[in-house]
């Protein structure tokens, strides 16, 4: 076996799943009170990134807004229904012409900005929008749905050889109904080159112990604090990942360089489109993977760190700032990325 695929493999081992049922890593955790404002801790000082021209600034405001207007249960045919029209306003707003994809359980959203090169691949930046019962779904995933929709305002009048689509998919927390009814459509598959799939991006953690692992790993973990982004992809399209890694870069136009200190991004290469690890395809980029689309899930790691997953608690106030803001800095940067470069995205042999 080649040397590669045993490295993929020990990455592998610290890391396992994305939660059950959608959104989820490994095995949910107690239910907590229900809080109305917790206290964010300092972070700690972090190395200065180095500047890049090629991505613009996200507004922490604009996307502390959509995480307020959406603070609704978005479980019923109605509550769905209106977080659509919420969407499809905003993105009319900023230029776009949503469509809606009805299938047999729901209703997808969609739209698309052409690229200046007809041969390159679309890139695909995508979350789901409905919520389980009793819970208004801030992290869980209004906070993915607002990182799209500041893509969608940041990305969607510059031009790129890339073609840039946005997907917010519906009933997720149902078993992935929305993502695989996107990618039942096998003629738009031919033209998309990847997927960048948000699935709670909002809450971190900086107390020693506060971010939880598998029991029994046979490595030291890189962290017990949860102040860390997670980006998992397949091994076989690491460009897709590599993008991430590069993506700490802070845009040279950031209005306030210590506000827009990024969170460190941890990216977890899976081999076997995840047949060794069936629990790393519990959320919608997992249907990609099995269509032979390269795809990556970016969290916060679910219930590994934040107490109010699938709770009535997951509200606003539960939100972390700065991390938050810094994540969806990061997705704009890697996005942009993306879009310039008409690289190939699927992983190439050794030389």
């Amino acid at each position: 076996m080649k040397k590669w695929i045993w490295l993929m493999l020990l990455v592998l081992m610290t890391v396992a799943a994305v939660g059950s049922r959608g959104s989820t890593f490994f095995e949910p955790r107690p239910s907590p009170t229900i809080v109305e404002r917790i206290p964010v801790e300092t972070r700690e000082p972090q190395a200065e990134s180095k500047e890049v021209d090629s991505a613009p600034q996200v507004s922490t405001d604009k996307l502390l807004t959509h995480i307020q207007k959406l603070n609704f249960q978005r479980y019923t045919t109605k509550e769905r229904s209106l977080t659509r029209t919420y969407i499809t306003t905003e993105l009319t707003k900023f230029g776009w012409k949503p469509k809606l994809e009805k299938f047999s359980e729901g209703v997808n959203i969609f739209a698309e900005r052409p690229g200046t090169d007809k041969a390159a691949k679309a890139i695909l930046v995508a979350a789901h929008y409905d919520t389980v019962a009793l819970s208004p779904g801030a992290d869980d995933n209004a906070s993915g749905v607002a990182v799209v929709l500041e893509v969608a305002r940041l990305l969607g009048s510059r031009p790129t050889p890339r073609t840039l689509q946005l997907a917010f998919f519906d009933k997720e927390e149902a078993g992935l109904l929305g993502s695989q009814a996107f990618v039942s459509k096998t003629r738009r598959l031919q033209n998309l080159g990847g997927a960048i799939v948000m699935d709670m991006v909002g809450y971190a953690c900086y107390t020693a112990g506060c971010q939880k692992y598998p029991a029994g790993l046979p490595v030291t973990p890189p962290s017990d604090k949860g102040d860390f982004l997670a980006v998992v992809g397949d091994t076989e399209h690491l460009p897709l990942l590599n993008a991430f890694q590069s993506s700490q870069m802070l845009p040279s136009n950031a209005l306030n360089k210590q506000e827009s200190n990024l969170p460190a991004v941890l990216t977890i290469p899976i081999p076997f489109k995840g047949l060794l690890t069936p629990d790393t395809l519990r959320s919608d980029h997992a249907p990609f993977w099995y269509q032979g689309v390269g795809a990556v899930l970016v969290t916060d790691t679910a219930n590994l760190r934040t107490p109010h997953y699938h709770q009535p608690s997951d509200i606003p106030a539960t939100i972390e700032r700065s991390f938050f803001t810094g994540a969806a800095q990061i997705i704009v940067n890697a996005t942009s990325t993306l879009l310039n470069k008409n690289q190939v995205l699927e992983t190439q042999p050794p030389s």
